[in-house]
């Protein structure tokens, strides 16, 4: 071997000896933040780019609370589609200088919110339910009524909006407008009752929602088994004092004249016609007919009582007629 050649050779030998120490040489270490930095008013000094992503996440993934209706509820921003720019943050945060404070961008999809909040109203959101009469048996009662409401969701998204983008999970209630119902228990009035099995007539006062009160109950006259009074719902429609009577175009009635007001008139001085045909309750000159089947289909009653019951009641008065 030349001698030239020595030196290059134990070169090599040298070099090959000190690699294998150089490549377990440990790595350099990871950059971490500066004492201080804070971002969105988290402190992430000392972590790591890796450390300061997952503890970012954890803290815009918080759900948002609010409440709705009275109802506490709560929402996470994905189910918004919000997404937090939280690389452009850890980047920032890792050349910021000790003490700095960095923001925590927020993209609000409007479109999402709009979809979000559209859904919550359809299941939130009811028209205001009047109180009506209704019969129980025989006896009516009043339902309650019931306010309407709607979520204000322009109002709403821009605050839901304003807390995803300054990270505040405590939104605070929604805002909702409500509506009152066209008709209370205190707007319905009385109620009649007629039972033409018994041949009864009951006038009813409310009391509030629930079941309504008694207030008078008259024997009355009903119609002949040729001509029964109809059963059914229906209101009073018109009111007269000291009417008419006019002949139907009935064959019982064919040849008969209009009788004027008086004594002879057999609507006596007061008249209630219902929605239903030529029926109405009326008085009678006939008193004796009261508490019997002896009507073409009206409802009889005495003078005194009808005129009684004329003063009470009202166009639109409801009046239930059942077989009892």
């Amino acid at each position: 071997m030349p001698r030239s050649l020595v030196p290059a050779a134990a070169l090599l030998a040298a070099l090959a000896a000190a690699a294998p120490a150089a490549a377990q040489d440990p790595p350099p270490p990871e950059p971490t933040i500066e004492p201080g930095v804070t971002v969105a008013g988290v402190e992430v000094d000392g972590l790591t780019a890796d450390e300061a992503t997952a503890k970012l996440r954890s803290f815009f993934n918080r759900p948002l609370r609010f409440g709705l209706g009275g109802k506490p509820m709560s929402v996470r921003p994905g189910a918004l589609r919000s997404v937090a720019r939280i690389s452009l943050a850890v980047d920032a945060a890792l050349a910021a200088a000790p003490g700095t404070a960095r923001r925590l961008e927020v993209v609000v999809r409007k479109g999402a919110l709009k979809r979000w909040f559209r859904k919550r109203a359809n299941a939130f959101d009811r028209a205001a339910v009047s109180s009506r009469v209704v019969l129980r048996g025989l006896r009516p009662r009043l339902t309650r009524p019931k306010p309407g409401r709607k979520l204000q969701q322009y109002p709403a998204r821009l605050q839901l909006a304003k807390a995803l983008r300054t990270h505040d999970r405590a939104v605070g209630a929604f805002p909702v407008k409500t509506f009152q119902p066209s008709v209370r228990p205190r707007d319905v009035g009385r109620v009649v009752v007629i039972r033409r099995g018994s041949r009864t007539l009951t006038l009813y006062r409310p009391a509030g929602a629930g079941p309504m009160r008694v207030q008078a109950r008259f024997p009355v006259a009903v119609g002949l088994p040729a001509y029964p009074t109809p059963i059914g719902d229906f209101r009073i429609a018109t009111k007269q004092r000291n009417p008419w009577w006019f002949p139907p175009s009935a064959p019982w009635a064919s040849g008969s004249s209009p009788i004027p007001p008086g004594p002879g008139n057999p609507l006596g001085t007061r008249w209630m016609g219902l929605n239903v045909g030529a029926v109405g309750i009326h008085g009678t000159p006939d008193a004796a007919s009261v508490g019997y089947s002896a009507s073409h289909g009206c409802i009889r009653m005495r003078i005194a009582s009808a005129e009684w019951l004329f003063e009470r009641v009202r166009v639109g008065t409801p009046v239930f007629i059942r077989s009892a």
